[in-house]
Order: C-alpha cells, then sequence, then structure tokens
C-alpha cells in the first residue's frame, strides 16, 4: 500500500478521486443539509404509468407518451445499425459486421444446444428480435436526456390531476402532499438544472402564495423514458412471444395434439386436472414474463432517480454500470425463456423426447 502511495500517478487518481467524491457529496441532498446541494436537483416525478408527451391527444383518443416515443427510436437505433452492418457484406468482415455475426453465432450455437438444429433455425427469429429489441431498450433509457428534459405541466393543472384522482379513490386531497418544482423561465420545456434542489414547494404554497413571474411552478413531464418500464411494453412482447409459443406447438403437434395438454379427457379426473394446472401455467407465464421485465426495469430507473438526487456526479456512476448489466440480464432471461417454452411447447406430453 505505501509503495502504491508513493507512485504519483496513483497519487493524483486517488486525490481526484476522492476530490470528486467530496464535491458529489456536498453538491446532493446530503450535503444540502449544511448548505450544499450546489449540483443537485429535485428527485425526479416517478410514476407508473406512462406520460403523455402532448397536452392533448393526438388522434381520437390516442395520446402519444414518452415511451412510445422510446419505443420507436429504440427500433430506428436498432434499424440503422443493422443496415450500416450489412451494407458491406464482406468475407473479412470489419468490426460491427463482426460483432454482430459473433452475436448472432453465439445466439444460434446456444439455441441449438437447447431445442436442435431445426426447431432453433425456426425459433431464432423472434428469439433474436426480442433480445436485441429489451437490450437496446434498456441501454438507451439510461442515456443523458431520460427523465430530466421533456414538457412543462403547470401547477393548475397538476393540482386538478391529483383532485381527480383523490375523487375516483373517494378520498381527500391533501394540498400538503402535492410536491411542485419551481422552473425559470416561461417557455414549454422543463429542465430539471443543477443547484435547484430546493426549488419545490406544496400544491398549498403554490395557491395560497403563487410563484415569481420570472418563474412557474408544476411537473417536468418527461420527453422520453424507458420503454420497458411501461407495463403496456412488457406485456405486449410477452403476448407475442406467448402466442408464437402456441402457434409453434399447434403447427408441430396439431390442433388437438397440442391443446389435448391442457384438455385432457383421457387420463381420468388426474389427467384432466393436470391438463387445467398446465393451462393456468400458461397463463402465469404471460404474467411472470410482464411483470419480471418490467419490475426489474422500473426499479432501476428509481434507484438512479434516487442516486443522482443523493449524490450527483460519482454517486451514479456504478448503479449505470449496474443497469447495464440487469438490462443485459433481463433481455437473454426473457429471449431464453421464450426459447425454452417453444420447445416445450413442440414437444407431445406421450413423445420420450426429453
Amino acid at each position: 500500500m505505501t509503495r502504491l502511495l508513493r507512485n504519483p500517478k496513483t497519487l493524483l487518481f486517488l486525490i481526484i478521486a476522492l476530490s470528486v467524491f467530496l464535491v458529489s457529496l456536498g453538491g446532493g441532498a446530503l450535503g444540502n443539509a449544511f448548505n450544499g446541494g450546489f449540483l443537485g436537483s429535485p428527485i425526479a416525478h416517478i410514476q407508473l404509468p406512462a406520460e403523455s408527451v402532448l397536452t392533448d391527444p393526438l388522434i381520437g383518443n390516442f395520446y402519444l407518451t414518452n415511451t412510445m416515443l422510446a419505443t420507436w427510436l429504440t427500433i430506428a437505433i436498432l434499424l440503422v445499425l443493422s443496415l450500416v452492418a450489412t451494407r458491406k457484406v464482406s468475407i473479412i468482415p470489419g468490426r460491427l459486421q463482426n460483432l454482430f455475426e459473433v452475436l448472432l453465432e453465439f445466439f444460434l450455437n446456444l439455441m441449438e444446444s437447447i431445442a436442435g438444429p431445426e426447431n432453433a433455425r425456426k425459433f431464432f427469429p423472434l428469439v433474436m428480435t426480442i433480445f436485441l429489441f429489451i437490450l437496446a431498450a434498456n441501454w438507451v433509457g439510461i442515456l443523458p436526456g431520460f427523465a430530466t428534459i421533456g414538457r412543462f405541466e403547470p401547477g393548475d393543472e397538476v393540482i386538478h390531476h391529483a383532485e381527480v384522482k383523490a375523487e375516483k379513490e373517494h378520498s381527500h386531497l391533501n394540498l400538503d402532499e402535492v410536491q411542485l418544482q419551481v422552473f425559470d423561465g416561461n417557455n414549454g420545456v422543463a429542465i430539471l438544472p443543477f443547484g435547484s434542489i430546493e426549488s419545490v414547494i406544496t400544491g398549498r404554497e403554490f395557491e395560497e402564495h403563487g410563484v415569481d413571474s420570472d418563474r412557474r411552478a408544476g411537473l417536468l413531464v418527461p420527453f422520453l423514458r424507458s420503454s420497458n418500464t411501461d407495463v403496456n411494453t412488457t406485456l405486449a412482447i410477452a403476448i407475442v412471444a406467448m402466442l408464437m409459443v402456441h402457434y409453434w406447438g399447434l403447427t408441430s403437434l396439431g390442433i388437438f395434439g397440442h391443446l389435448g395438454k391442457f384438455l385432457n379427457f383421457k387420463g381420468g379426473p388426474i389427467g384432466f386436472a393436470v391438463g387445467i394446472l398446465e393451462a393456468i401455467g400458461e397463463v402465469a407465464r404471460l404474467i411472470s414474463f410482464t411483470f419480471r421485465l418490467f419490475g426489474n426495469i422500473f426499479a432501476g430507473e428509481v434507484l438512479l432517480a434516487a442516486m443522482a438526487f443523493l449524490l450527483p456526479l460519482i454517486g451514479i456512476i456504478p448503479f449505470l454500470g449496474l443497469e447495464l448489466f440487469v438490462g443485459a440480464i433481463q433481455a437473454f432471461i426473457f429471449a431464453m425463456l421464450t426459447l425454452v417454452f417453444a420447445s416445450l411447447a413442440t414437444i407431445s406430453h406421450n413423445s420420450e423426447e426429453h
């Protein structure tokens, strides 16, 4: 340890790291208690449903949400990468082509070892698409600008929405529990700035005292939010996966062979009960698919928001690495479970295959 400290480069690195940590500690919510907080900003508004990026519906009752925009952005990124990687395919691949070839070959070999060569090539397009989309969506969701730049929702609208929600729940709205962020300027775009950690007032303070003429109170509705933090997105992926699983089961075993797994009248009462349990298990798979991915990614978004609030700069770095890892693992798990369920769907209960 003493030898390391004698190294000027090591010593300089430790001094810089310690300085950044102290600045981060003093600039966040923890340092705000000691008149710091110069780097902090109010904790981002977090809610389960996706938010509309426009105040009015796009068509009829259809609202354009921030998770939709993030989904389209993810698809655009994957399309561009695929076009660039395959634009000049050659025997001696370039870096991007080589990366895609290694990734595709790894998955194809893995799928052949699980489902066999014939089924692997049948399942490959869907399984690989699911993996790439979920991976890209998860990683895109931690880019700068997500959840920190968006449209401004005035305080009057925020309080009105809270009142409507309270009426539906048959409860009384407490304005002291409504938190509003205070922004500078009067344009329609809001950004969470550094040093604004105390720029928060309650709904009661807003109605009684208002804010200065050159400031505005309300909430930031982000333009972009990770696709998989919306349960509708994860449910849609799960539905597509399970529909294809049953499609492959029907085409491999026939209608009676596949449905016989769930409506088994030949095995007596026990066989019939087992079939019902199989049917319940299929619904459980759909629910598990949906909420496993949604829960992990939404929890990661909340964790990043909390760490950015408590320890700006250095505090969020380890958790960004963690989210990259979790995003890849969740994509891999979803894809592999789809493959396993598809393989099981093509095997008859009366088959001797394993």
